[in-house]
């Protein structure tokens, strides 16, 4: 249940209703993470820390923080029961130079609790890549894989990446990151201006089928994410997404944002259960919402409008 002073007041409940609790099998929010110290990890734990399901330490900045700081930052993270992964990139450059067990290995040792494995800038074949899955999962990592490319100009085709998508599932992965960058722009499903192609979205749920909730989409800007909740539900898996903004993009998912109020708004005002020139009359009690402790709720309200009638001779 919605923690919240207005939870009965603000939020759409039928959304509310909707949308995954965690841990979650669906609706997976990833934050992108490019240097946070430990007091800035904190202040955004307390307060959108119910709302981000994978912290990744994104690139390979985790190399450059000093161990101690690095650990307590871990510990933090991961007290929230929120899956930590360093970025695949880095996972790619170790691999270069050394076996899959000595990566994982030290990412446990760290204090990860997943890992991403990806092929973004290096070729790794499917073999090797099934491979690394299973040492990843041996290792007792949560392995979250990633398919696409850097290189805008080096672009797989769409189906392709689907195709790998579903075969890293029944490798063993248990999310899959859809490549989106850090701009959002120019590779995958985007456009050199960070459009949606809507018929490579169609092509992904047409290939995943019932598993297409596994996925999380790289989506930094708000109209991307827009997009795809649109597509997709709320309880779509978003990634690549700032710390500052988790909350912002949970009031998106939930119709408290202009793009996904405005469509509720519009479908209630054509059904009639919302008329803007008709006055309210309150109804307390258990018209709406749940009832606490076998009471009703005094703070559950349901508006009934009522046709304004004209003014007594005399009056106004």
């Amino acid at each position: 249940m919605l923690d919240s002073h207005w939870r009965d007041v603000a939020v759409i409940a039928e959304l509310r209703a909707e949308r995954t609790a965690p841990p979650r099998s669906a609706g997976m929010t990833m934050v992108i993470d490019t240097g946070l110290g430990v007091a800035a990890t904190a202040d955004i734990l307390e307060v959108a820390g119910d709302y981000i399901d994978l912290w990744k330490l994104s690139f390979g900045t985790s190399v450059f923080v000093r161990p101690a700081v690095l650990e307590r930052k871990l510990e933090l993270i991961n007290a929230r029961k929120i899956l930590t992964c360093p970025g695949g990139t880095l996972f790619e450059a170790a691999i270069l130079q050394h076996h899959c067990r000595v990566y994982t290995t030290r990412a446990v040792e760290v204090g990860f609790t997943a890992v991403e494995i990806s092929d973004g800038t290096i070729e790794l074949p499917a073999f090797r890549r099934q491979r690394v899955i299973d040492c990843a999962r041996n290792a007792g990592l949560v392995v979250v894989t990633e398919v696409g490319k850097k290189d805008p100009n080096a672009q797989p085709p769409i189906a392709q990446l689907a195709e790998q998508a579903l075969r890293d599932l029944e490798w063993g992965a248990h999310w899959v990151i859809v490549e989106g960058r850090e701009s959002g722009i120019g590779v995958g499903v985007y456009n050199e201006q960070g459009a949606l192609d809507a018929q490579a979205l169609e092509t992904f749920a047409r290939i995943l089928g019932n598993k297409i909730d596994r996925l999380i989409w790289e989506a930094p800007q708000k109209h991307q994410q827009t997009a795809l909740i649109e597509r997709f539900g709320i309880n779509v898996g978003l990634g690549n997404v700032a710390p500052e903004h988790v909350l912002a993009l949970e009031s998106l998912r939930l119709g408290l944002r202009f793009e996904t109020l405005k469509p509720i708004a519009d479908k209630l005002q054509q059904s009639g259960l919302w008329a803007p020139d008709q006055i309210e009359a309150d109804v307390i009690g258990e018209a709406v919402g749940e009832a606490e402790g076998g009471r009703a709720n005094p703070m559950h309200v349901s508006p009934i409008y009522l046709t304004p009638t004209p003014p007594r001779k005399g009056q106004g």
